[in-house]
C-alpha cells in the first residue's frame, strides 16, 4: 500500500506541476523541456529556462537549454531583438560554461552578420561547432578565407574553401 501511495503522490505532483522529477525518467523530462521551449512565450522564456536549470540532472537540462538557445539564436540572428534577448540569456546560463560559451559564439555570429568589428583571434579560438556553423551561416569572405586558411578541423577548412568558392558571398 505504501509503494501505491508514493506512486499516487509522485503522479499528482507531476500533474499539478510541483516536482515532477520523480515521475519522469530524464528522456521523458527532456522530451518534455523540449516541447516546453518550443512552445513557451516569449516573457515566460527566463522563467521556464530557470526552472529547467534547477534539474538535477544537469548535463540533460542544459543540452534541452543549449537547443533552446540554437534554435532561438538563430531565428534572431539578423533581428534587432537578439541584443536584449542574448543580454537576458547570458544572465540566466552565467553559471553555465558550456552555455555562456555558445551565447558568447552566438553573440559573435551575430557581430559578424551585422558587420561590426570583430578579430581574427575570435574566430580562430572559437569551438569546433563555432566554426562549423561559421562556415554555414556567414557570407563574409574575410571569415571564410580565415576559416579556410585557419580553421581548426580540415572539415572546417574544406567547407570554408568551397564557400569562398560559390558566387553568392559577400562582405
Amino acid at each position: 500500500m505504501d509503494r501505491l501511495r508514493r506512486m499516487s503522490r509522485r503522479r499528482s505532483l507531476s500533474v499539478n506541476g510541483a516536482d515532477d522529477r520523480f515521475a519522469e525518467d530524464e528522456h521523458q523530462r527532456f522530451a518534455r523541456y523540449l516541447h516546453d521551449l518550443a512552445v513557451v512565450p516569449d516573457e515566460d522564456e527566463a522563467d521556464t529556462l530557470t526552472r529547467i536549470l534547477r534539474d538535477s540532472d544537469t548535463t540533460m537540462a542544459q543540452s534541452a537549454i543549449v537547443r533552446h538557445l540554437d534554435r532561438r539564436a538563430a531565428l534572431l540572428l539578423t533581428d534587432d531583438g537578439f541584443t536584449a534577448w542574448a543580454r537576458e540569456m547570458a544572465e540566466i546560463s552565467a553559471q553555465r560554461e558550456f552555455l555562456t560559451r555558445r551565447l558568447r559564439e552566438w553573440t559573435l555570429l551575430r557581430t559578424i552578420t551585422a558587420g561590426e568589428p570583430w578579430s581574427s583571434e575570435e574566430v580562430t579560438t572559437g569551438s569546433d561547432w563555432f566554426q562549423r556553423k561559421a562556415v554555414e551561416a556567414l557570407s563574409s569572405p574575410a571569415v571564410l578565407t580565415l576559416l579556410a586558411e585557419a580553421g581548426r578541423t580540415r572539415r572546417v577548412r574544406a567547407d570554408a574553401s568551397r564557400r569562398l568558392r560559390q558566387p553568392h558571398h559577400s562582405d
